[in-house]
């Protein structure tokens, strides 16, 4: 299986993960600084900013689009809880 090396700038730790693994699984598990209101049905809050290595992320989905736009999100941007890892990249928390 293809792995991936995931950097969360904001707390200085890089992990290895399968290559499909989605951003919120590792965050919470490395304890980033991300944050998830989707629990609270507040969707939208685990934006992400990508510094390095958007072309190693899974393409955007229509309802991710619908939420980055409706958040006024940058083109760095991504949700945690909608974007897999494909390959290396290092992102930190955005919202």
């Amino acid at each position: 299986m293809a792995k991936a090396r995931l950097t969360f700038a904001d707390i200085g730790v890089t992990v290895t993960v399968p290559a499909g693994t989605r951003i919120i699984e590792v965050s919470e598990k490395v304890g980033a600084g991300i944050a998830y209101g989707c629990r609270e049905s507040d969707c939208g809050t685990c934006l992400t900013e990508v510094v390095e290595g958007m072309e190693h992320l899974s393409e955007p989905s229509t309802f991710e689009r619908a939420t980055l736009a409706s958040k006024n999100a940058g083109p760095a941007m991504r949700l945690a809880c909608q974007t897999l890892v494909l390959g290396d990249a290092v992102i930190k928390p955005g919202g």
